[in-house]
């Protein structure tokens, strides 16, 4: 999910990717807004030497945690190394450390889960990438005909995005109350589908790239409907329980966070709101799911690894194309500055900010999430982590 400004503010310097653009490239950052917080260490002493420079790493979770950043947590795997650090606090006015396994909202990292579930479909010859959506979903688009499903898969359907007609931005409202109340709205996919198709397609489908929201809502559907089951059930069986990722799940009904956490903020008419606890289903397929570094990074090594997906659909994810030639068919991809390619996806929801990159060969992997200040500004220090972690 892309959603509110404040939101763009602190993900605004993580990568071009995370703003929806499909460029893995890293942005200039702005001044400090916030006071730094207390640094902790990493709890991966036992590891034996490492390839990262670990002290340049914490210096700059401690500039996150000084500009945009309330809390932040990162997972950098090295070959068979990897250092787990943390900066910033769990909690406003508290000392308490972002846990070291924290779960956290993983906002639109939950598109390359939906993505894989779908190329399994693929390969198991219940979806084919090329067909309408009607085909599947008949009468839910308006120009289901024409949209195909890799279209939904690489934002190239021209399809409105439902965030961005929905009333999500904090600054949008005069009322702390009403606000609140916005975060426990219960909606269904179908709500937010309806949405999107009041409004006209952006380009002609196949033609143009814009990301999209609406298009992994539909694919969510499109999941439930070729299998029987929501797409949450499929998701669990076909990654979640294969790969053993116990602290990954789709919250469904859950306003909470499951285990230890951080607390993401913003601030609402004057006054700080804690947005932690919310109702994720305005997200659905598109962003609700909750995870951990450990999972995601497992999750990534196993998916480029080729331990998830048969060649043929592994390769249609990671293959591009001209209108889109940043992002694959649920994974972004491309150089960072330094000229490393990698791959991966970002994502936000209200109060947290997630990336997962790597190489290619998974050799190299990153991992981050950060809860956001109640007064976030532009962050700063993303560049030298990703530098940290791929290219020094």
């Amino acid at each position: 999910m892309r959603t509110t400004r404040s939101r763009r503010r602190l993900a605004g310097a993580l990568t071009a990717a995370m703003m929806g653009t499909g460029a893995l490239t890293v942005q200039a950052a702005g001044p400090a807004a916030a006071q730094a917080a207390p640094t902790t260490r990493s709890a991966d002493r036992a590891a034996g030497p490492r390839s990262i420079d670990r002290a340049a790493v914490q210096r700059a979770l401690d500039e996150m945690a000084a500009s945009g950043a309330q809390g932040v947590q990162v997972r950098i795997t090295d070959g068979h190394r990897q250092v787990v650090l943390r900066s910033g606090t769990a909690e406003i006015d508290s000392r308490r450390p972002v846990p070291r396994r924290g779960t956290f909202r993983i906002g639109s990292i939950t598109k390359t889960f939906v993505a894989t579930v779908v190329l399994q479909l693929v390969g198991e010859g219940s979806v084919e990438l090329d067909a309408p959506v009607s085909r599947y979903l008949p009468g839910l688009l308006p120009d289901g005909d024409r949209i195909t499903v890799r279209m939904l898969l690489q934002h190239t359907s021209g399809l409105a995005n439902y965030t961005d007609h929905l009333p999500l931005d904090p600054a949008q409202y005069t009322s702390v109350a009403e606000f609140k109340a916005s975060l426990d709205r219960r909606v269904e996919p179908a709500e937010l589908v309806a949405l999107a198709a009041e409004h006209p397609l952006h380009f002609e489908p196949g033609t143009g790239w814009r990301y999209s929201n609406t298009g992994y809502v539909v694919l969510g559907m499109l999941v439930a409907e070729v299998t029987g089951q929501p797409y949450d059930r499929a998701v669990e069986e076909r990654i979640l329980h294969p790969l053993r990722l116990r602290s990954t799940s789709v919250p469904g009904d859950r306003t909470d966070l499951p285990g230890r956490h951080a607390h993401g903020y913003a601030r609402v008419a004057g006054q700080v709101v804690n947005v932690t606890e919310l109702d994720p289903s305005v997200a659905s397929a598109a962003g609700e799911m909750v995870s951990t570094t450990a999972d995601l990074d497992r999750f990534v090594d196993a998916l480029l690894d080729g331990r998830v997906l048969a060649p043929a659909q592994l390769a249609e994810m990671q293959r591009t194309s001209a209108v889109s030639p940043g992002y694959g068919l649920g994974v972004e991809s491309g150089p960072l500055e330094c000229g490393v390619a990698v791959q991966g996806h970002g994502g936000g929801i209200h109060g947290f900010s997630s990336l997962v990159l790597s190489t290619p060969d998974t050799r190299k992997r990153l991992v981050v999430s950060l809860t956001s200040a109640p007064d976030a500004g532009e962050l700063r220090g993303y560049a030298e982590l990703l530098d940290e972690a791929f290219c020094a």
